[in-house]
């Protein structure tokens, strides 16, 4: 009996000398199960703030009823543009008025790019020298095709169009099977007809300026935004150009197809009707980027406005836009200031 009494006290003694054991055991693992949950939810927020659209924030934010826009005056705007702080997009743009050859705006003017379909005003202009019948019924043909850079055109070899609706096509929706055919069946044929096109950059003063073919796929088509500005206000002297180039859209039939298709200008700002364009002409390669030529009377100002090399699908629109906001402000702030 005494034994066993001995034994029970020794089991007693080993029990409470192991309890603060196991307590401070298993505060330990509360603690570094709770210090894995802290990780856990800070990494996901982490992840989460990583991965946030900022674009989604900054709708957010505008959404909000707290929050407002500081508005700018009109004052402000013509006053920080006259300093010349209109801030473009294109790599090269220049603003000039058509009447007085008035520079407004100018950037990159002197550097040559290439200009891609651009140079369609040019094939239009020496189309236009030679008086050929406009009536004359031209085919497309496998030669007009594009080879080089492959570009597609739902202009079918075989479809027959008059030589207005041709230039129409070329000028208005940038058709490269139209401009190629324009200039392969004049009488000089392709190659005279590209030397002619030099020729007339020439008689023009564009002396940055070098043609390769009539459409404007070929990058070694370059000009500089001084020189397309001669350009345009020599093409602006061909009422045909004037009204090709202005034309919203067009239906044409087309080689096997039993409807009509419509061609729309390559120019939205030509279709929204917003706007009071005389001339405009888009072009984009890859190596010349978004360009964009236009005459255009904004703020009782008649502006042949140049942009070329934008990187963006829409940053030339965009740029023309900002042009015309930035032109009407500070009309309205010379009002003001006169009355």
């Amino acid at each position: 009996m005494r034994r066993f009494t001995t034994l029970f006290c020794c089991l007693l003694v080993l029990a409470f000398s192991a309890a603060p054991v196991e307590a401070a055991r298993t505060k330990h693992d509360s603690a570094t199960v709770k210090n894995v949950v802290k990780h856990k939810i800070r990494h996901k927020v982490r992840l989460k703030t990583k991965h946030t659209n900022p674009q989604r924030i900054i709708r957010t934010i505008r959404a909000s009823k707290n929050y407002h826009a500081p508005a700018q005056q009109p004052e402000a705007v013509f006053a920080a543009s006259t300093a010349g702080s209109l801030q473009l997009a294109s790599s090269k743009a220049l603003i000039v008025n058509q009447e007085t050859g008035e520079t407004l705006y100018a950037k990159g003017t002197d550097i040559p790019t290439p200009i891609a379909s651009i140079t369609k005003l040019m094939t239009a202009m020496v189309m236009l020298d030679m008086h050929l019948p406009m009536e004359e019924m031209l085919s497309v043909s496998d030669a007009d095709v594009d080879t080089l850079k492959n570009t597609t055109s739902r202009l079918r070899v075989g479809t027959e169009l008059s030589r207005a609706e041709m230039l129409k096509l070329a000028l208005m929706s940038s058709e490269n099977r139209a401009a190629s055919a324009l200039a392969r069946t004049t009488p000089i044929g392709m190659a005279a007809f590209i030397a002619a096109m030099n020729r007339k950059a020439a008689e023009l003063g564009m002396k940055n300026s070098h043609f390769a073919d009539p459409t404007g796929l070929n990058s070694e088509n370059i000009s500089t935004a001084e020189d397309l500005v001669k350009m345009v206000k020599a093409a602006y002297s061909y009422p045909d150009i004037r009204t090709v180039t202005t034309t919203a859209s067009y239906d044409v039939p087309i080689h096997g197809l039993r409807r009509l298709v419509e061609f729309r200008n390559t120019n939205v700002l030509v279709r929204n009707g917003t706007w009071d364009i005389g001339l405009s002409k888009t072009g984009y390669i890859s190596e010349a980027g978004r360009c964009l030529v236009m005459q255009a009377q904004i703020a009782a100002q008649p502006l042949i406005i140049v942009l070329l090399d934008s990187y963006g699908k829409n940053t030339r629109i965009g740029d023309a836009q900002r042009i015309k906001k930035w032109m009407q402000s500070g009309s309205e702030w010379a009002k003001r200031r006169l009355s």
